[in-house]
């Protein structure tokens, strides 16, 4: 019998791939309507996507099989770039090859959806956070901000918190995590280590400290120094109990943090991308509600709220409520946190003096986050719209072409400055230097599974919207109306927090975000309210090791079991969902609009929503 177990246990994907489409099929073959076709195309993904059956990937490539088979979208619907009668420059030449175009319509129709300019925001923010990483800069930063902040141990936290979220706005939150571990458990080390071996390493070379050294070499039971003074009557299994506990707060830190950080910026994490790409793809009038700038406004504060109560709480639990010996004040850990100051500024040091790429790849990165700020900023009038407007003012750029211009510009600066040098292996050939961003690091380190996760997303949105499945799921939810908007929004919260810890955050906004937007047009309520928080509460994801790559890298350090993570993670979601709630009900309020119903989000389904309710209004974007 356990042999079998484990044979079903060892191909467990394979039957899932094989028998889950098959337990599904009642659901079409009862009701052969096309949202009932949709619906199984969706459940089987969400399924897929939930099990990591398929990778998340292939799985996003199901709508380009299932969509044109099932005949969910029509060849009516097709939205090519140039429409015939468009005044555009060479429409004639388009016209033709729409015409001529070998592949069926709707087939067409999906692939379509695969590549849009929140994808190409995507490569684009990629490429230049992969200089950024390959130049090593976000290692340079992160030492000097820890230099600065210092090594005590409740400030060793906040300050790894800081480093780790910032720095998380800008990269990957997975490359971010596995950078700091690291650096984490390198300044642990030398905080628990006994003296006398961390003499020997330093060979005593250190004559303002001698005095120190000998005096910590005459004390009794110190052969398991820890962050905290020990006291005579304190026992060895008791220092080791907060040797532990102090790092498992400091991978904890770093971890949360990563996901915490992601959420300030539109290229944070994918989640806020997935939102853009839905809204621009739901509601094609909105007139770039949600951009880089927008969403700073929106979601930084909110960041920052949650991460100075993430750090609060990290350092209540794990280090108690011992604030003089958590902020450093005993004068016996000074010492160990000198030695730990040292480890740091060791590795600063080692990094050398900043290179011609260094400081390159810093000004184009300045120049990126300026020019998304600025691009179209609301309060006054952008770059965007001053010199690359169309005929009705509107801005023709995106934040997806800034990012693809400073990335181009990185393959095009070389790493250092123009001159002749000779090759290594050859002295009498010349050699020129590499660009600031190769190609070859491009290849290896391009996430392009999350390119394609996001066109599936945006096609399964778009077969919603077409099968008639969206309207449906937002007649359905018509009750609702009854609900006020600010419970609504509570309950999104609680509901995407629980089901990001099993699936993926990507995976759960690309589910959930045309449902909500669908649900906001069927009971008046503006869409924003409604994704916004869906969208935030899909970072919230603590509590499991496998909730997130962040997660899993802390995990995979030791030290951790999954109850300690849990208990760690389950009051950070609590602290998040009433953060997000404060957001979205106080100053996200005035920022979209959020009291009215947009006239974008009109449909012919709701419109009546501008005069069937006294606190609804209809606006334009």
């Amino acid at each position: 019998m356990a042999t079998c177990w484990q044979g079903l246990w060892a191909y467990r994907f394979y039957l899932i791939v094989f028998f889950l489409p098959i337990f599904l099929l009642p659901l079409p073959i009862l009701v052969p309507t096309k949202e009932a076709y949709c619906a199984y195309t969706i459940i089987l993904m969400a399924l897929l996507w939930c099990t990591e059956a398929l990778p998340l990937a292939v799985t996003a490539f199901l709508p380009v099989i299932m969509f044109p088979m099932m005949g969910i979208m029509t060849a009516s619907t097709i939205q090519r770039p140039f429409p015939f009668g468009s005044k555009s420059p060479g429409n004639s030449l388009l016209a033709e090859i729409a015409v001529s175009a070998p592949c069926p319509v709707p087939a067409c129709q999906v692939s379509l959806e695969y590549l849009k300019d929140t994808n190409i925001l995507f490569i684009g923010g990629m490429m230049v956070a992969l200089a950024v990483e390959n130049w090593n800069l976000h290692k340079r930063i992160a030492l000097r901000m820890l230099l600065i902040i210092g090594v005590r141990p409740a400030l060793l936290i906040l300050g790894f918190m800081l480093v780790t979220a910032f720095l998380s706005m800008w990269i990957s939150n997975t490359a971010t995590t596995a950078m700091m571990v690291p650096i984490a458990h390198a300044v642990l080390e030398q905080l628990h280590k006994v003296p006398t071996d961390r003499d020997v390493e330093e060979g005593r070379n250190n004559p303002a400290f001698e005095l120190q050294e000998q005096k910590e070499e005459t004390k009794l039971d110190n052969k398991q120094d820890c962050p905290f003074p020990p006291t005579p009557s304190e026992s060895k299994t008791q220092r080791n109990k907060e040797q532990l506990r102090f790092s498992q707060g400091l991978s904890l830190c770093v971890c949360y943090s990563a996901s915490i950080g992601g959420i300030a910026t539109l290229t944070g994490t994918t989640p806020n991308l997935v939102l853009q790409g839905q809204v621009n793809s739901l509601f094609p009038r909105n007139g770039n509600v949600v951009n880089f700038a927008s969403w700073f406004s929106f979601a930084f504060p909110a960041m920052i709220i949650l991460l100075l109560f993430s750090w609060v709480w990290l350092q209540v639990l794990f280090l108690g409520f011992d604030f003089r010996k958590n902020f450093g004040l005993a004068e016996q850990s000074r010492n160990q946190e000198q030695a730990a100051f040292e480890v740091i500024r060791r590795e600063h040091k080692l990094l050398g003096p900043m290179s011609f790429a260094e400081k390159a790849v810093t000004l184009l990165f300045v120049l990126l986050v300026v020019l998304w700020f600025t691009r179209e900023p609301g309060f006054f009038t952008g770059w965007g719209n001053l010199a690359f407007s169309n005929e009705n003012g509107k801005s023709m750029t995106s934040d997806g072409t800034v990012a693809i211009l400073i990335a181009v510009i990185m393959f095009i600066v070389p790493s250092k400055i123009p001159g002749l040098t000779q090759k290594p292996g050859n002295p009498g050939k010349l050699k020129a230097p590499p660009a600031l961003l190769t190609w070859d690091i491009v290849k290896k380190k391009m996430p392009w599974n999350i390119v394609i996760l996001l066109g599936g997303g945006f096609a399964l949105a778009k077969g919603s919207e077409e099968s008639g499945l969206s309207k449906w799921l937002g007649d359905k939810l018509t009750p609702l109306e009854s609900v006020p908007p600010a419970a609504i929004a509570f309950i999104i919260c609680l509901l995407i927090a629980i089901f990001t810890e099993c699936a993926s955050n990507v995976a759960t906004t690309t589910l959930f975000l045309p449902i909500l937007a669908s649900m906001s047009q069927a009971i008046c309520i503006h869409p924003l309210y409604v994704m916004l928080p869906c969208t935030l509460a899909s970072s919230l994801a603590f509590m499991l090791p496998v909730a997130t790559p962040p997660n899993a890298i802390a995990f995979s350090f030791g030290g951790l079991r999954v109850t300690d993570m849990a208990r760690a993670g389950f009051m950070l979601n609590v602290i998040g969902v009433l953060v997000i709630t404060l957001a979205i009900n106080s100053w996200s309020i005035p920022m979209f609009d959020l009291h009215s119903f947009p006239s974008w989000a009109q449909s012919n389904t709701t419109g009546l929503c501008g005069v069937s309710q006294a606190n609804v209004t209809t606006s334009s974007p």
